[in-house]
C-alpha cells in the first residue's frame, strides 16, 4: 500500500510529490547508533539511514549535529575532508509526525531519515529540536547585540548569555517533558479501556516505549539543570567580588575627583593672583599633580586577592607648597612643538643588506632613519618622571622607596613604544646639559667619553635629596629581521638623607620588522635592583611579546624583598603605561606546573606608583616625542660649545632640511675620523720615540673604580656648572 509523500530529486534537490519510498535498507544496516553525548550537549553524532534514490533506497550515513548545523558523511573517516551536505536548523522545518521517519527541509533541500529504533529516533528528535531552538536564539542575539571593546564587559555578557542559554534549554526540555507526559497519559488511558488481549499486548508495548522516551528526556533536563547550577555557582561568586570591587573603585574615584577639584581651584587662584607672570602651562602642571597622586581604575590583578581592610601604602606625601611650587615662580616658557617630520621614502634594505652582523655604530646611516636627538639627549629622557625620585627621597620606609625606584626604572622605557627611529651617535667630546634647577631642583650633564666602543657618562644632582649617575655603552647588532640594542653599564642612585644606594642595569631593546612590515619595539629581560645599604632587592621581569600569549602586551612584574629574602611588595604593570604595587600580607606555597612549587601571595589592593603622561597633540608627526623630548633640542643660550643643541646636522634635520643634514653628517664624521687618525699617528710617533703619550681624556668626567660593582666607571669630576656661571668655555674642543 502506497501513500502520497514528497521525496527529494537526487539530481536537482527539488521536492516532488511521489509515492513514499519503501522501507529498504542498504548494506550495513545492522547497527545505526554510536555512543554520543546527551541531547542537551552542543554536539551530537551518530548513524542514521538517509533516503538516496529508488535504486539504493535508504543508506547508512554518519550525521553530526553541531552549532545549529546538521551535516552528514558517508563514513566517519570522511569528516576530515568531505562533507556530503549540511542543513542550517535555524531556518529548517522538522517534521516528526510520522512514527518512523524524520523529515528535515530547508529551502529546496529535504532529508528523509530513519533510525534503527524508536528510542534512537526520539534521541535525535530531541537533539534536533534543542539545536534548532538554540540556533534561532543565537541568530536573534547576533542581530541585536552591540560590539564592545572592553574585555571585562564582554566576559560578563558572555557569561550571562551562557546562563540565559541554559535557562532556555531548561524551558525547551520542560516543553518536551510536558509533550511526552501527555502522550504517556493518553497511552495509559487507552490501556485502561482494553478488551482484547492481543491489542493489550501492543498497548503495553507502546506504554513501555513512551516511558523510555520520558526517561530519556528527563535525563536531558537533569543534565541541563546540572550544567546551569555549576555555571551559576561558579560565576555568582565572581560577580559578587566584581560588584564589591566596583563599589570600592567608585568610592576611590569620588575621593580622587574631589581632590582634583580642590587642586584645580588652588591653581586657578594662583593664576588669578599673579596674572603678569609667565608660567608653565596649567594643563601640564595639573596633569603632573593629578597623575602623581591619583590612581586610575585598576583591573583585577592576578597576583593578589583584594582585602576589605586596606591600609595606606605611601605614607609620605608631597606638601601643597612643593606641589604648587611651579605656579609660584617665574620660568621660561618652553616650546610645545617642532616642525613636522617630512615624508621621505628610502629603501632600508639597500643600505642594510651588507651590514648584517655588524655593530650598529659602525653602519653609515643617513638621517632618514634618525630622530633629531642625540643619544645623550635620549639618556636625559630618563628624567621624564623625576618626581618619582623626589617622592622616594621623602619615604621613611626603604621598601616603599624601593617600589618607587623600580617604577622609575620602568618609566624610562615608556617613551620608546613608538620611537623606532635611531638617535644620532654623539661625537667624541659632545655634551648635553639640562638645567632645571629652578623648576624641578635638578641639573643633568651628559658627555660622550669614548667613541670605540661608544660610551656616554651621565650625572644628575637634585636639591630634593638624590643623585643619579650612569655610564652606558651601547652594544647593538643587526640580525636581518630585527635589531638588538643592549645597554651595558650600571645605573647608580644615591639618596642623601638615608644613605640608601641603589644599583641596576637596563634590559635589551629589540626593533622588529626591519625589512618587511611596520617597525615595532619590544623590551625584554630582567632587572635586579639592589639597595647596597640595606641589601634589599627588587626583581623585575619584562615579558617579551608573544603572538600566542594571553598576557597583557609589554607586561612587567616584580617582587620587592628585604635583606633576608622575604617578599613584601608585588609590582605589576606595563612598561608603556603604568606600574602598581601591592603590599603582601600573607604568602603560601602552592603547586605549579610540572610539579614545581610556586609561592602564592595575598595582598592589599594595589596602589598606583606611576602612570605615563599623554603625548602632546600631533605627536605622530613629531617623531612621537614626549613633552620633555620636544624641548631637549630647543636652542638655549649659555650652553657649552660642545652641546648637542649646537650640532648642525641634527638641527638641519629637525628643520626638515634632510639633504643638507646628510651632507653635514658626512662632514662631521669625516672630521672626527681625521682627528682620530691624527691621534693614532701621534701615539705611534711617541711609541717610536720612547716617550709617553697621553690618550684622549674627557673634559668633565674621569675614570674611577666603583667601590660597589668593582668596575671602572666614568664619574663627574666637577667644573661644568662653574664654567657656565663664568661663561668660560675656552677649554672645550672644536668638534662641530
Amino acid at each position: 500500500r502506497l501513500r502520497g509523500r514528497p521525496l527529494p530529486d537526487s539530481r536537482s534537490g527539488v521536492v516532488s510529490l511521489s509515492p513514499r519510498p519503501p522501507p529498504r535498507f542498504g548494506k550495513g544496516s545492522a547497527s545505526t547508533s554510536t555512543a554520543a553525548p546527551a541531547p542537551g550537549s552542543d554536539t551530537y553524532k551518530g548513524w542514521l539511514f538517509k533516503w538516496t534514490n529508488y535504486l539504493k533506497g535508504y543508506q547508512r550515513r554518519w550525521f553530526v549535529l553541531s552549532n545549529g548545523l546538521l551535516s552528514y558523511y558517508r563514513t566517519q573517516a570522511e569528516m576530515a575532508h568531505t562533507c556530503r551536505g549540511t542543513i542550517n536548523l535555524a531556518t529548517a522545518h522538522i517534521d516528526t509526525e510520522d512514527a518512523c521517519n524524520i523529515v528535515l527541509s530547508s529551502g529546496g533541500r529535504t532529508y528523509h531519515l530513519k533510525a534503527s529504533t524508536e528510542v534512537e529516533r526520539q534521541r535525535w528528535v530531541t537533539a534536533l529540536e534543542l539545536a534548532k531552538a538554540k540556533a534561532i536564539r543565537m541568530m536573534n542575539d547576533q542581530s541585536d547585540e552591540e560590539p564592545t571593546t572592553q574585555s571585562d564587559r564582554s566576559e560578563i555578557q558572555g557569561t550571562l548569555k551562557i546562563l540565559v542559554s541554559k535557562l532556555d534549554d531548561l524551558s525547551t526540555c520542560n516543553d518536551l517533558i510536558a509533550k511526552h507526559g501527555a502522550a504517556l497519559q493518553r497511552s495509559l488511558s487507552e490501556l485502561e479501556g482494553l478488551k482484547v488481549p492481543l491489542e493489550g499486548g501492543e498497548k503495553i508495548k507502546a506504554v513501555n516505549e513512551r516511558a523510555t522516551l520520558f526517561r530519556i528526556t528527563s535525563n536531558a533536563m537533569i543534565n541541563a539543570c546540572r550544567d546551569f547550577l555549576d555555571l551559576a555557582e561558579t560565576h555568582s561568586r565572581r560577580l559578587q567580588r566584581a560588584l564589591q570591587y566596583e563599589r570600592e573603585q567608585r568610592t576611590h574615584l569620588e575621593e580622587t575627583i574631589e581632590q582634583l577639584a580642590k587642586q584645580h581651584n588652588s591653581l586657578e587662584r594662583a593664576w588669578r593672583e599673579a596674572p603678569t607672570l609667565t608660567y608653565l602651562t596649567l594643563t601640564a602642571g595639573s596633569e603632573r599633580v593629578s597623575k602623581e597622586d591619583a590612581s586610575d581604575e585598576d583591573e583585577d590583578s592576578e597576583y593578589f586577592d583584594a582585602m576589605d581592610d586596606s591600609t595606606e601604602f605611601i605614607t609620605v606625601t608631597a606638601s601643597e607648597n612643593t606641589q604648587h611650587k611651579s605656579v609660584s615662580m617665574q620660568f621660561l616658557q618652553h616650546r610645545t612643538h617642532i616642525p613636522d617630520k617630512p615624508n621621505y621614502s628610502l629603501n632600508l634594505w639597500s643600505i642594510m643588506k651588507n651590514c648584517i652582523g655588524k655593530e650598529l655604530s659602525k653602519i653609515p646611516m643617513p638621517v632618514n632613519f634618525n630622530e633629531p636627538l642625540s643619544m645623550l639627549q635620549r639618556l636625559t629622557e630618563d628624567l621624564e618622571y623625576h618626581e618619582l625620585l623626589d617622592k622616594a627621597a621623602r619615604c621613611e620606609s626603604s621598601l616603599e622607596q624601593m617600589c618607587l625606584v623600580a617604577a622609575f626604572s620602568v618609566s624610562s622605557y615608556s617613551t620608546t613604544i613608538h620611537r623606532t627611529a635611531k638617535p644620532f651617535n654623539p661625537l667624541l667630546g659632545e655634551t648635553f646639559e639640562l638645567d632645571r634647577l629652578e623648576e624641578f631642583g635638578y641639573r643633568s650633564l651628559c658627555e660622550q667619553v669614548s667613541h670605540h666602543p661608544p660610551a656616554a657618562a651621565h650625572h644628575v644632582i637634585s636639591q630634593r635629596g638624590w643623585t643619579l649617575r650612569q655610564e652606558i655603552t651601547i652594544a647593538s647588532k643587526f640580525r636581518g629581521k630585527y635589531l638588538s640594542v643592549m645597554p651595558l653599564g650600571a645605573i647608580h642612585l644615591h639618596f642623601h638623607s638615608s644613605g640608601n644606594h641603589y644599583v641596576w642595569r637596563k634590559v635589551t631593546s629589540t626593533v622588529h620588522n626591519i625589512i618587511v612590515g611596520r617597525l615595532w619595539i619590544d623590551q625584554s629581560g630582567d632587572i635586579e635592583i639592589i639597595n647596597n645599604t640595606t641589601k634589599e632587592t627588587c626583581q623585575l621581569k619584562f615579558t617579551p611579546y608573544s603572538y600566542f600569549s594571553r598576557d597583557v602586551p609589554r607586561k612587567v612584574t616584580g617582587v620587592v624583598a628585604d635583606g633576608e629574602g622575604q617578599a613584601h611588595y608585588i609590582l605589576s604593570g606595563t612598561w608603556d603605561e603604568k606600574m602598581e604595587s601591592a603590599k603582601i600580607i600573607q604568602s603560601s606555597e602552592g603547586s605549579g606546573s610540572e610539579g614545581k612549587q610556586k609561592t602564592v601571595y595575598q595582598t592589599l589592593p594595589p596602589k598606583l606608583l606611576w602612570k605615563k603622561y599623554l603625548l602632546p597633540e600631533n605627536a605622530e608627526n613629531m617623531y612621537y616625542f614626549s613633552s620633555l623630548a620636544l624641548v631637549l633640542n630647543e636652542p638655549e643660550d649659555g650652553v657649552a660649545l660642545t652641546d648637542s643643541r649646537l650640532r648642525p646636522d641634527q638641527r638641519l634635520m629637525e628643520e626638515g632640511e634632510w639633504d643638507e643634514a646628510n651632507s653635514e653628517k658626512q662632514r662631521l664624521e669625516e672630521k672626527q675620523r681625521a682627528v682620530r687618525r691624527r691621534r693614532e699617528a701621534e701615539a705611534t710617533d711617541a711609541l717610536d720615540d720612547g716617550t709617553e703619550y697621553e690618550s684622549y681624556q674627557p673634559l668633565w668626567f674621569h675614570q674611577r673604580r666603583d667601590s660597589i660593582t668593582g668596575e671602572m666607571n666614568f664619574v663627574y669630576k666637577g667644573g661644568y656648572w662653574e664654567s657656565k656661571e663664568r661663561e668660560d668655555w675656552s677649554m672645550c674642543p672644536e668638534i662641530f
